[in-house]
């Protein structure tokens, strides 16, 4: 008896613990972290043992820009920003010489290795990277790759709209760069968000999107924790092994798995960076399995060996649209002003959109927002 007493009397102990820490979690002050204003935008952070806090954003000047933050009486610290102009931003606290993500923005996005918290500010720019009032989906999809040898995961954005019709669709292949994986376009991209803002509007006609895996060695992003096979990209039979498999495996998975419109003219491919080469490369090398054709942030060298042939093919395999992008300051700027006058050369009608800034998330989101009210029209 004496026994049971002493055990009722630990339970009851360690539920009052348990209940005063969840009510004092309860009662804590809300720290609301960013705060955007109309003028300001104020970022905050709970620290009251650190000594010092600064704040880093991709909006300001440098890399290693930062602004020293200020500490109250209950050890929250803050400062208050003259507010970016509309874009999306990332930004970090610095603690004490150790860098932290915001823990009171639920907003995180990856890229690559790294998790970033976000600031979205509002305005004609970014309208289209928020949230749409009628959303698609978006599937994480498991597929055979015969070519690569391995299953390989792929994102399929379907819009709205699409469970509950009959209706087939054009289909945009959407390729990401160097450092990312199948989940880039989705998450720094906003892909899906501006896709449902454009279908939405009527800017752009509804279509599926999907969204590879570049990098052959990998069946997943490596967050999935899946093993790797490491390839000799200057092993010639691997050199084209993963643009192989998207004519090869993912188009004919898409084309039978989803209602999905399986002729050329309802084709599009695009990519940034790496995957800019790899658009490149695709329509160089299976000329008309696509109709719109859309490298971004990419080009090629001089004197490029066959190039002029590779073009004359996608020439005479036709296609509608052939839109490439790429930033005045970006450090492929002399490559994509080759590539233009390569197309220009070979006598292929396209457009070269030209954009102040950089090798940046922000241009490739402006890219998509602008060409994919071009595409199967």
């Amino acid at each position: 008896m004496k026994q049971k007493l002493i055990f009722s009397f630990i339970c009851l102990f360690f539920f009052l613990s348990s209940f005063s820490q969840e009510l004092a979690n309860f009662r804590r002050a809300v720290i609301i972290s960013p705060e955007i204003g109309e003028k300001t935008v104020t970022f905050r952070c709970s620290a009251p043992e650190a000594k010092l806090v600064r704040l880093y954003g991709s909006w300001m000047k440098s890399n290693d820009s930062s602004t020293n933050m200020s500490k109250d009486s209950v050890g929250t610290w803050s400062v208050s920003v003259p507010k970016p102009a509309p874009e999306l931003y990332t930004y970090n606290f610095n603690v004490d010489g150790l860098t932290v993500n915001d823990v009171n923005n639920v907003f995180l996005q990856r890229d690559g290795t790294r998790y970033l918290s976000v600031l979205l500010v509002p305005g004609d720019l970014t309208a289209n990277y928020f949230e749409a009032g009628k959303h698609g989906n978006m599937r994480k999809v498991w597929y055979n790759s015969p070519t690569i040898g391995k299953d390989r995961r792929m994102y399929v954005y379907t819009p709205y709209g699409y469970e509950t019709s009959t209706e087939s669709y054009p289909v945009l292949y959407l390729l990401h760069g160097g450092g990312g994986d199948e989940d880039a376009w989705s998450t720094m991209g906003r892909a899906c968000q501006i896709l449902d803002n454009l279908i939405e509007k009527k800017l752009a006609v509804p279509m599926i999107c999907v969204m590879p895996n570049g990098n052959p060695g990998q069946q997943a992003a490596r967050t999935s924790m899946l093993e790797e096979t490491t390839y000799d990209r200057n092993d010639p039979k691997f050199q084209n092994l993963y643009i192989t498999s998207i004519v090869k495996d993912i188009i004919p998975y898409v084309e039978k798995n989803f209602r999905a419109i399986p002729n050329a003219n309802s084709r599009a491919v695009a990519g940034l960076s790496m995957g800019g080469g790899h658009t490149l490369s695709v329509t160089n090398e299976f000329p008309g399995t696509f109709s719109y054709i859309c490298p971004l942030s990419i080009g090629i060298r001089e004197n490029q060996a066959d190039i002029d042939a590779k073009l004359q093919g996608v020439k005479k395999a036709g296609y509608k649209l052939y839109w490439f992008a790429c930033g005045n300051e970006d450090f492929l700027w002399e490559m994509a002003k080759t590539m233009d006058a390569a197309l220009t050369k070979n006598g292929l009608e396209h457009t070269f959109y030209v954009t102040p800034g950089g090798h940046t998330w922000a241009n490739w989101r402006i890219y998509l927002n602008t060409f994919g009210q071009l595409l199967f029209k």
